[in-house]
């Protein structure tokens, strides 16, 4: 019977190619649920874009069927894309996360003038019916508060996705991993197991969160004047912990930085994070208080140019500044990608006559995701039929595989699959389903869309080699070229006399030549032969490749 029935589609539109943009449609005939919209920041190759969604075109095809979207925890890799989705959805559909995650998305929206859509908060043990697919809520370990899991129920067979986790047995809040829900589940089945696989590749455990706090609270205790801290803004276990070594060293806390201070505000006000006020002073108040008193938590773990900390580095603070005998604290790892930025605030740091922390010293930082025995624990607990690594790059999602495949898997129960491909499940069966549109959307300013790939090569070429612009005076009637004039911006080498003269000569050679015809070639022809003249004549003199712009100029 079930075999007649539309399958269950599992489609990952985002998450498989990367840490970031996760997004995940649960499809089932008339039903369809969202899990997750995230984003990603941009890499080098990627100049002058902001920021990266996932292409979620199929969501918005097929709309009438989105019943709501699941959002797992509030990092802005499973959130940031949500601003973009809900002003391309024309209905509103609810957002079911816990009471941290909706006030993080809440301040988000706020800022995009999106008025707050359907928010439904959920939490451990949670039990909602989006059409024919049920959901329950089971609570898990993250960097962060209000991280949950979800198993979900179709007539189809059964998935269970972990969202990001690690299975940390001394939480900050006291909330460790629901392994009691878990194993129930397993009792009733899990027929696919979607799995977080950012450590798959570094082995045993992760260490705990609670590690953390005695190495912060040593360098502030030893630290003899001003304490930066630099910190994700959304760790807000990290944060509590921070303020808890701020009073035990009698010492008052002063927040910086746009998402540092939205986001510990919010987490004070939903109950989260426990600071008293008389504890907090503003910036301004800075300069009244002994240097040996204050700790300032900020953003710049990632070495951001316009984050707190790489503008207090530089002078360029409106309210602080870092000087000799400051002690900074850089509590995070490098996004992969970032490591050099990092490096750079560090060597600044350590310029101005800081004593820096940062992970390779002490342990001021441990990672929110599992490790190998983290996850073949999950996979032990969840006793999947089939098995999906998610949240990764191909080489964590083929180590977790390994993993499952050395826990007895079949080999032909694991899926590796890319964004846009899709799983098909029909009475707990699961086979390869067809793909489906998707990819990537760049926000580039206020431009939101496929940015061609032509304008990020030009963009990557400017910033190596520069710009040569040549513009060539022509005589049609005479057919010939009576002069060329070159500028440059960005060019190592220097545009003098010689080198106009130079240009000019190899630009009439190639028209003495015959590679160009006058009387049958028009304007365009001719730019074309005046830029591959230019190229090759710098390319021969320089061994480089600017930009090269021609300009006809007929008299």
């Amino acid at each position: 019977m079930a075999k007649k029935k539309p399958p269950l589609r599992v489609i990952p539109l985002g998450g498989l190619d990367g840490i970031g943009k996760n997004m995940t449609v649960i499809e089932c005939g008339p039903d369809m649920v969202l899990i997750d919209a995230g984003l990603m920041f941009p890499d080098d190759s990627q100049p002058g874009i902001d920021l990266v969604l996932p292409d979620y075109t199929y969501v918005l095809e097929n709309e009438d069927k989105l019943r709501g979207i699941v959002v797992t925890h509030g990092h802005e890799d499973h959130t940031g894309a949500l601003p973009y989705l809900l002003q391309d959805l024309n209905n509103k559909v609810p957002i079911f996360s816990s009471k941290l995650t909706l006030g993080f998305i809440e301040g988000k929206l706020g800022e995009f003038r999106i008025r707050a859509p359907k928010f439904r908060e959920v939490q451990g043990g949670s039990h909602i019916q989006l059409g024919c697919i049920s959901i329950d809520f089971f609570s898990m370990t993250h960097s962060i508060p209000g991280a949950l899991g979800v198993y979900i129920r179709t007539p189809q067979g059964t998935v269970m996705h972990t969202g990001d986790f690690k299975l940390d047995q001394t939480p900050i809040d006291g909330v460790t991993p629901d392994y009691a829900a878990i194993n129930k589940f397993a009792k009733s089945g899990v027929d696919l197991l979607l799995s977080d696989s950012t450590n798959a590749t570094v082995p045993g455990f992760t260490k705990s969160e609670a590690e953390v706090g005695p190495s912060i609270l040593h360098a502030i205790k030893n630290a003899p004047g001003r304490v930066f801290v630099a910190s994700f803004s959304s760790h807000i276990h990290r944060l509590q912990q921070i303020c808890d070594a701020a009073r035990t060293c009698n010492r008052k806390i002063v927040v910086t930085g746009r998402s540092m201070l939205t986001n510990t505000r919010v987490a004070r006000e939903l109950g989260y994070l426990k600071i008293d006020e008389k504890d907090l002073i503003d910036a301004y108040e800075i300069n009244n208080i002994p240097e040996n008193q204050i700790v300032v938590m900020c953003t710049g773990s990632q070495g951001e140019p316009l984050s707190a900390l790489s503008r207090m580095a530089n002078g360029e603070h409106k309210t602080l500044s870092i000087h000799e005998g400051d002690t900074v604290i850089i509590s995070a790892t490098p996004v992969p990608g970032n490591e050099k930025a990092v490096q750079q605030v560090i060597n600044s740091l350590a310029k101005l006559g800081c004593d820096v922390f940062d992970k390779s010293r002490t342990l001021v930082h441990v990672s929110g995701h599992g490790s190998q025995e983290e996850l073949k624990l999950m996979l032990a607990m969840a006793k999947p039929t089939y098995f999906m690594p998610v949240h990764g790059e191909a080489v964590h999602l083929r180590a977790h595989a390994g993993l499952a495949r050395k826990m007895g898997m079949p080999e032909d129960h694991i899926f590796i699959l890319d964004n846009g491909e899709s799983l098909e499940m029909r009475g707990g069966e699961v086979t390869l389903g067809p793909s489906v549109e998707s990819g990537v959307v760049y926000v580039d300013g206020l431009r939101i869309g496929d940015t061609d790939p032509i304008v990020l090569r030009d963009r990557q070429k400017l910033a190596n080699d520069g710009m040569v612009t040549a513009v060539a005076i022509v005589s049609l009637k005479r057919k010939r070229i009576d002069a060329v004039e070159f500028s440059s911006r960005g060019v190592s080498f220097t545009i003098d006399d010689e080198f106009t003269e130079q240009a000019t000569a190899s630009i009439m050679k190639m028209a003495e030549k015959g590679s160009f015809n006058f009387s049958t070639s028009g304007t365009d022809a001719l730019r074309k032969a005046l830029r591959d003249s230019v190229s090759n004549f710098i390319w021969n003199h320089t061994h480089t490749r600017p930009m090269i712009i021609p300009v006809v100029m007929e008299v």
